[in-house]
């Protein structure tokens, strides 16, 4: 998979902002089939950063009832990148 492939968009919550000011993370949706290495090597491709570690997890999408009609939404990983000291993601430059 390319680097493009595997991380899909930066998650950007008022979570991840206090990560990201405390303890210089970054959080961002991935592909499901992308283990910690790639997306620490596609950060580090895409970014021009160092990666100091990486954690994953599944969100599993909760069931909703709606009268008889059952859904489930769709299910997808979440990556939360730490960054070595000294490196910075500005996603929202001038904004």
């Amino acid at each position: 998979m390319k680097s493009y492939d595997i991380i899909k968009r930066p998650l950007n919550t008022e979570k991840t902002n206090i990560q990201k000011q405390d303890h210089n993370q970054v959080s961002f949706e991935v592909n499901r089939k992308a283990n910690r290495i790639e997306i620490g090597k596609s950060v580090e491709e895409i970014f021009k950063v160092k990666v100091a570690g990486v954690r994953t997890m599944n969100m599993i999408g909760k069931i909703k009832r709606r009268g008889k009609t059952i859904s489930k939404p769709h299910q997808w990983k979440k990556a939360v990148v730490t960054l070595m000291p000294g490196e910075r993601i500005d996603f929202f430059e001038g904004v």
